[in-house]
């Protein structure tokens, strides 16, 4: 397994298929919603196991603050811990980024007590994106630092 934040569009490719895979077939989630255009100006992250794309997320950084967006892991990959492991390599690599304070997510619901055993806290209000129940949360980097 391999897990890095990608350059290619090969590779970015690869993610917006996992991407299309879990949340437009699995979860129903409109292409227009998924493929919003924000693509180009997000790093995004890929796990790769046996040439196969298995996990991704993306971030999008503004100011001192990081976005982690569009977290999908293949469904024959699930509840083996490579969702954490993909956060975590998040987070750790944006920690060492001096210019970032803090990392935030809009957590589906059925997720929290997935991103809280992870640091992450709740902020703010429940909300819809894409129909489905969310949650904005935080984790402060200074604290990991």
């Amino acid at each position: 397994m391999q897990i890095g934040f990608v350059e290619s569009e090969a590779e970015i490719a690869l993610c917006l298929d996992l991407r299309r895979k879990v949340f437009m077939d699995e979860q129903g989630v409109s292409e227009e919603e998924e493929i919003d255009g924000l693509d180009p100006v997000c790093r995004h992250v890929l796990a790769v196991d046996d040439g196969r794309a298995v996990a991704a997320a993306r971030v999008k950084t503004s100011g001192d603050l990081a976005k982690i967006q569009r977290v999908c892991v293949a469904t024959a990959y699930r509840g083996q811990g490579l969702g954490a492991q993909l956060i975590r390599y998040i987070v750790d690599a944006l920690t060492g980024e001096a210019s970032l304070a803090v990392v935030r997510l809009g957590a589906q619901t059925q997720a929290l007590g997935f991103y809280e055993r992870l640091g992450f806290t709740p902020v703010g209000g429940r909300y819809l994106d894409a129909g489905i129940p969310h949650q904005d949360m935080e984790l402060r980097l200074a604290d990991r630092r």
